[in-house]
């Protein structure tokens, strides 16, 4: 299969533009046009292996040997996307299990965080106040990489993330379309997922109680980090 191919008919299926891909790789700090996406799809011309890596982070794309050259891996193999994604998912979460790591990750120096007292809103929006915080120690409960953590109020990423829970955030100034991650927009800080679509910014929300926020061009948005945990 053709890696144009490829490409084009993943970005299909998530239902994005070309003009979608080219402004999540934007974000991500490779600058391409959408018709550089065109050139790639139709095989004109192949993305470099910084734009690769990229593309298949934008495009959901973990299994790179499998999609692309077709190698089964035995451990995914018979599962569709979904499953391939499912097992991703779980694998993150014993990793992330004390009871499942490696020993030598089980006695690594614990670490000192600043967790944030303010909660960030999962509904409506609330403001990250920069100084309301406190030290806390953390082991390997939380994700390598982290910076800071807050407190979740509201129950519009429920089912994933609930009232009162703690999230653990790599402070980073982008996000691609799909990520979530902590945002700063008109005075509020959000939890929320960044879905480029149609040309516009948005902040979803999993609950679909809530509707989406639709980012102005009148008012920046921020990206505070991404979510960890």
């Amino acid at each position: 299969m053709q890696i144009g191919e490829v490409l084009e008919r993943r970005r299909r299926e998530l239902g994005l533009y070309q003009a979608d891909v080219a402004e999540a790789l934007k974000q991500a700090g490779i600058s391409v046009t959408k018709y550089a996406v065109t050139r790639w799809e139709n095989d004109k011309t192949l993305p470099n292996a910084e734009q690769f890596l990229h593309l298949c982070r934008v495009l959901k794309i973990y299994d790179v040997m499998g999609e692309f050259f077709g190698e089964s891996d035995a451990l995914t193999d018979g599962l569709n996307r979904q499953g391939k994604e499912r097992l991703r998912e779980y694998a993150d979460l014993l990793r992330g299990s004390e009871a499942f790591c490696l020993r030598e990750e089980q006695t690594r120096t614990l670490r000192r965080l600043p967790l944030y007292d303010l909660a960030v809103s999962a509904g409506t929006g609330q403001f990250l106040d920069g100084e309301n915080y406190e030290m806390v120690e953390c082991g390997v409960e939380v994700p390598e990489g982290s910076n800071f953590g807050v407190r979740i109020a509201g129950d519009s990423m429920e089912p994933r993330y609930h009232d009162g829970q703690t999230i653990w955030v790599r402070q980073q100034r982008a996000l691609m379309s799909g990520e979530i991650g902590i945002f700063l927009y008109d005075g509020n800080a959000f939890l929320k997922k960044l879905v480029l679509e149609d040309g516009k910014t948005k902040l979803h929300s999993l609950n679909p109680a809530y509707e989406d926020i639709v980012i102005s061009t009148a008012l920046p948005l921020r990206v505070l980090g991404k979510v960890l945990s």
